[in-house]
């Protein structure tokens, strides 16, 4: 009672309100999301890339990028995520990523969660490991959105973290002004594996918060499978 007492004081005082459209909550509603754009959140598909995730309008089995024999040159395997790059979940990516309202973190863990069991193909994963930040960028946002995610993930699913191990060692620009040639192109040498060993035999599955041309989590595969992991999967909160 005690609690429902002083969350309704809060309430009172700082009002809550959706992340996405911007209404009132209510009091004793504790998603980021109203009910209506939780409504709004939207599994990719029906049809999707098989390697890479991507949303195709039309029929086959893979996109452009992957078609054929492209996809045997990428070294991560399989890209899935829990939902399409839309307005509430871009509010949610957006309040984590820039504004640091790391406290959606856990919400957003727990969705792709639920969503986790629709990829089998992810089910082989024995070691997480989110995409590292340059250390400068860390220390300016003040955390990894990245890692967050993936240690609140890594609870709920029991499967084993690695934050050390991986590494950015170049302070890439971002890959928001970029097309693919340019996004891959950035991604080449930034990443590091410190810890060989931990990594040799694994099958990793690396978490972040967007795929957009699936770059930074190539340029994550690389620096593993040189480092001996056995396969490279990969897990977003939301693909663009």
């Amino acid at each position: 009672m005690v609690r429902k007492i002083i969350a309704y004081l809060l309430h009172v005082l700082l009002p809550r309100t959706c992340h996405a459209c911007g209404c009132d909550l209510p009091w004793n509603y504790n998603q980021p999301l109203c009910k209506n754009c939780m409504k709004q959140l939207q599994v990719p598909g029906p049809l999707i890339c098989r390697r890479c995730g991507a949303v195709l309008k039309s029929g086959g089995a893979h996109c452009f990028a992957c078609r054929g024999s492209k996809a045997k040159k990428y070294k991560c395997q399989t890209i899935r995520s829990a939902w399409v790059f839309n307005t509430p979940s871009r509010a949610l990516v957006h309040a984590l990523k820039y504004n640091q309202q790391e406290y959606v973190a856990p919400f957003m863990a727990e969705q792709m969660m639920k969503r986790f069991c629709a990829y089998p193909e992810l089910s082989e994963a024995d070691l997480i490991i989110p995409v590292p930040l340059f250390p400068r960028r860390k220390r300016a946002r003040g955390y990894n959105q990245s890692e967050l995610l993936a240690r609140y993930f890594s609870k709920q699913t029991g499967i084993d973290l690695d934050v050390a191990s991986l590494v950015r060692v170049r302070n890439t620009v971002s890959q928001t002004t970029l097309g693919r040639r340019g996004r891959l192109e950035n991604m080449v040498g930034a990443f590091l594996c410190k810890n060989p060993s931990n990594i040799k035999g694994k099958t990793v599955l690396l978490i972040d918060d967007v795929a957009t041309t699936g770059a930074t989590l190539e340029g994550c595969a690389v620096a593993l499978k040189q480092s001996g992991a056995k396969k490279v999967l990969a897990y977003t909160y939301a693909r663009e």
